[in-house]
């Protein structure tokens, strides 16, 4: 392991040269990082990133197999309890008690990570309001919608008010009502306690709420910032062209102005600097066949595309078959 004066103690997490290798398959390849106190910080990238085995590492469930990582200014690996009882982790998959009602689910855990008799009781009430399961406490978790176990869980998580709070893709597969729920829930609970969230999700909407986050791809840490920082760094606009023939626009758009077009069926997508600006002359030399147009800023979508090379797709998951990673600018 590297020496811990590398790290930053002060910070709520903090990494440096930490890797993960699993036989021949180098799963995290060496990432730096820094996440500060009272933060929410977002992970993201394509499936089989190391996004998971990030957290892994950084809770203690699994060792690394070098580097150095702090978090909450102790050591995942020489101080594994002192990490454990400062950090509250919700995983991929659902982890409640299904014979236990809400309240006691709640209960139990406030039990588990010693929260004083006197005010464990009123924590668990708060928790159940915030996520709107008061009428639904005393149900077991089993009759509990997906939904509302997220909910439960997530919470959960809050009770014993950790330093620092994982979310490993918290609100995936959840209709957009529970997840905004469960961001007012995290917020809340952020501004209250100053409790630093480190999260990994699919929902790129959802990584607009984080004050940073970063793109990890193969293992890399391939971009950092705030969502405004990485937006403007790429520097060029959307233009998106509906076209009768979409194939043959894209094509054109090759020829003519040396821009790489993604087509799909009569959609046809560009990335140009000043979009606006771009459209005369577009429309000078390619008129032909476009039925609409439109222009919009760069979003986290096209900040994904630039450094992955590949895009989200609605349902969360990254197209398939990603291209070769391309070079940064």
């Amino acid at each position: 392991m590297s020496a811990p004066s590398e790290v930053a103690p002060d910070m709520a997490i903090s990494t440096r040269g930490l890797r993960k290798v699993y036989g021949e398959i180098e799963a995290v390849k060496g990432v730096d990082l820094d996440v500060g106190r009272g933060e929410i910080f977002g992970l993201l990238g394509p499936n089989g990133a190391g996004k998971s085995t990030m957290i892994r590492m950084l809770c203690t469930l699994t060792e690394p197999t070098g580097g150095t990582a702090l978090v909450a200014g102790h050591d995942v690996v020489a101080a594994q309890e002192e990490v454990r009882r400062g950090i509250g982790l919700v995983f991929q998959e659902q982890t409640l008690d299904l014979y236990l009602t809400g309240w006691q689910n709640l209960r139990f855990h406030a039990d588990i990570y010693g929260v004083p008799k006197g005010v464990a009781d009123e924590r668990v009430d708060e928790a159940l309001e915030m996520v709107g399961l008061v009428e639904h406490q005393h149900r077991v978790a089993g009759s509990y919608s997906g939904g509302m176990r997220r909910r439960l869980e997530i919470v959960r998580a809050m009770l014993h008010r950790p330093a620092v709070l994982f979310l490993d893709e918290p609100t995936v597969s959840l209709d957009p009502q529970t997840r905004q729920v469960i961001w007012e829930g995290m917020r809340e609970n952020n501004l209250r306690d100053g409790t630093s969230v480190f999260m990994t999700t699919h929902y790129l909407e959802e990584a607009e709420n984080c004050d940073r986050i970063a793109i990890l791809d193969r293992g890399e840490i391939v971009a950092q910032g705030t969502p405004r920082e990485l937006k403007a760094g790429i520097g060029r606009d959307r233009v998106e062209l509906i076209s009768a023939d979409g194939a043959e626009l894209g094509r054109a758009l090759q020829e003519e102005f040396g821009v790489t077009a993604s087509v799909e069926g009569d959609k046809v997508v560009i990335h140009v600097a000043e979009g606006e600006r771009f459209l005369p002359e577009l429309f000078a030399r390619l008129s032909t066949g476009i039925r609409s147009v439109s222009v919009t800023p760069p979003s986290l979508d096209d900040v994904y595309l630039a450094y992955t090379g590949t895009g989200y797709r609605v349902d969360g998951h990254p197209d398939p078959e990603p291209e070769p990673r391309p070079a940064k600018a």
